[in-house]
C-alpha cells in the first residue's frame, strides 16, 4: 500500500508568501497605498520626535544612586517667606557648615557655583571663565565621577583648605594637550592650584545636583576645587542668592546671613538611613529653635535625585504637552488607517470568497491581511524615521539649545520608530482584517 505524505510549509516560508502577496496587493492600488504610508509616518514622526525630547528631559541622569543621594532643605526662613510651606531650595552657609561638621551621612557635601577665570600658562591665549564648583572631597564617590588620570583630594586638604584642584577631560585637553597633568599647576584668578585628579568625561543629564541654577541642563563641569578654599579665597557664587532679610555689609556678613545660596547632598544608602538622617535635621532644627535663631517649628526635607528633579520642575511642561498632543495626532492617523484598510480588504471581497470555498480558513485571511498590514507599518515606519530625523533637527526651533542637542536618533529610538509604525498598523488592522474574514463564500460565489 503507498502512503501520501503532504508536507505542510513552514512558518518562515508562509510568512515570506503572505508577504509577497501582500507586496502585490499594495502595488495594486499605489494611490490608496500611499496614503496609508503617509498617515503612519507621519503620525509616528510627530510622536518619536517628541518622544525624544521628552526622553532627554525626563531621563535618569544616575540610575544606580538616584535612589541613595538626597537633596537636604531646612528651612531657616520664617513660615511666611516660604513659597507653600516648603523649606528654601538650598542652604545658608551657617546650616551648611553646622551639617558637615556633624557628618551624619555616609557621604555628604555641600556644593555651590563659581567662575573663576582660568589664566592660561602661554601668555599667547586670552584667560577665560571656566564652569566650577566648590565641594567636599565626598562629591566624587557620592555621584560615581569617573577619573581620567589620578583622583580626588583627600580629607585632609578639605581641613587644611588646599590649593588643590580636580579638572575635567575637556580642559585638561585645553590646558595641557590631554596629557597626564596630575601634579601640574593651573592658574584660578591669579592663584595657582596643584591638580590632583582629571575627570573621565562626566556630563549627567538632567544636572540633578543643580537644578536651581541650571534648570537642569547645560554644559559640563570644567573644575572641582574645595569647599573650604573657594569660603577663603571669597569666591562669589555663580548662581542664585537669595534672602529673606538683608545681610550685613562684606564677606562675612554675607557668610552670617540667612542667605541660601549652597546645595547641599547627602548619600544614604538605606531606608534605616534615610529615617535617621531626618530626625538628625529635625534635631538640628529644633536644637537651632531653642538657641533663638528659628521662632517656628522644624520644617526639613529630603529628597531623592528623582524627587528633587520631580520638586524642581525640570521637565519642561511643553514637553509632556507636546508628547500628548502628538500621541493624539498618531491616534488620529490610525483611526484613518482602520478605514482606508476596510476599504481595501472589503474590496477584496470576491477574491475572499473564493479563496475560503477552495478550503482556505479564516486563520489564512487573518494571517494574510495582518501581514499585509504589516508590510505597510514597515514602509510607514521608514519614512517615519526619515520625517523625525527632521524633526529632532528642528527641535532647537521650539526648544532651548540645551534641551535640543540632548534630542537625538540613536540604535533605540530608530527600533521603537519601526516596531510602533509595524505595531500600530497592524493593530489597526485588526477590525478591517475582521471584517474580511466574515464574508460568506456562497454569497459572493452567487453574485459573481
Amino acid at each position: 500500500m503507498r502512503r501520501t505524505v503532504v508536507i505542510q510549509p513552514g512558518i518562515p516560508s508562509m510568512f515570506a508568501y503572505y508577504f509577497q502577496l501582500g507586496l502585490r496587493s499594495l502595488r495594486r492600488n499605489p494611490m490608496l497605498t500611499a496614503l496609508m504610508v503617509m498617515a503612519i509616518g507621519f503620525g509616528v514622526a510627530a510622536s518619536m520626535t517628541t518622544y525624544a525630547v521628552f526622553r532627554a528631559t525626563s531621563n535618569n541622569p544616575i540610575p544606580q544612586k538616584s535612589s541613595q543621594l538626597f537633596a537636604v532643605q531646612v528651612a531657616n526662613w520664617k513660615p511666611s517667606d516660604l513659597d507653600k510651606g516648603e523649606p528654601p531650595n538650598a542652604l545658608s552657609y551657617t546650616d551648611a557648615s553646622n551639617l558637615v561638621r556633624a557628618h551624619k551621612a555616609l557621604r555628604e557635601s555641600p556644593m555651590y557655583p563659581v567662575a573663576p577665570s582660568v589664566i592660561p600658562a602661554d601668555a599667547s591665549k586670552m584667560p577665560f571663565n571656566a564652569s566650577a564648583y566648590a565641594a567636599y572631597s565626598d562629591v566624587f564617590a557620592m555621584f560615581d565621577i569617573p577619573f581620567l588620570y589620578g583622583g580626588p583630594w583627600g580629607h585632609d586638604q578639605d581641613q587644611a583648605h588646599g590649593a588643590v584642584v580636580v579638572i575635567g577631560k575637556a580642559l585638561n585637553d585645553k590646558l595641557f594637550g590631554g596629557a597626564n597633568s596630575v601634579g601640574r599647576e593651573v592658574d584660578l584668578d591669579g592663584h595657582t592650584y596643584r591638580v590632583t585628579g582629571v575627570m573621565d568625561t562626566w556630563n549627567p543629564q538632567p544636572l540633578f545636583f543643580d537644578p536651581v541654577n541650571t534648570q537642569g541642563f547645560g554644559d559640563p563641569v570644567d573644575l572641582f576645587l574645595p569647599f573650604t578654599r573657594a569660603i577663603d579665597m571669597q569666591m562669589q557664587t555663580g548662581g542664585n542668592n537669595n534672602c529673606s532679610t538683608p545681610a550685613d555689609s562684606g564677606w562675612d556678613g554675607w557668610l552670617r546671613s540667612e542667605c541660601i545660596w549652597i546645595a547641599y547632598w547627602a548619600e544614604l544608602p538605606t531606608a534605616a538611613d534615610v529615617a535617621a538622617y531626618h530626625r538628625y535635621l529635625t534635631g538640628y532644627a529644633a536644637e537651632q529653635q531653642r538657641a533663638g535663631r528659628f521662632t517656628w517649628a522644624p520644617n526639613v526635607r529630603l529628597r531623592n535625585v528623582t524627587q528633587w528633579l520631580d520638586f524642581q520642575h525640570v521637565v519642561p511642561p511643553e514637553t509632556k504637552i507636546s508628547l500628548m498632543v502628538s500621541l493624539g495626532f498618531l491616534l488620529i492617523c490610525l483611526v484613518n488607517t482602520v478605514g482606508l484598510l476596510l476599504a481595501k480588504f472589503m474590496r477584496r471581497a470576491p477574491e475572499i470568497g473564493v479563496r475560503r470555498a477552495l478550503g482556505a480558513s479564516r486563520g489564512t485571511v487573518y494571517a494574510q491581511f495582518l501581514i499585509e498590514a504589516g508590510a505597510v507599518g514597515l514602509a510607514g515606519g521608514v519614512l517615519g524615521l526619515l520625517l523625525t530625523g527632521v524633526g529632532v533637527y528642528g527641535v532647537g526651533l521650539v526648544f532651548s539649545k540645551d534641551i535640543a542637542r540632548l534630542a537625538t536618533v540613536d540604535l533605540s529610538l530608530v527600533a521603537l520608530t519601526v516596531l510602533v509604525a509595524i505595531g500600530a498598523t497592524v493593530l489597526a488592522a485588526f477590525y478591517p482584517t475582521w471584517r474580511a474574514a466574515q464574508v460568506q463564500p456562497a454569497w459572493q460565489l452567487k453574485s459573481n
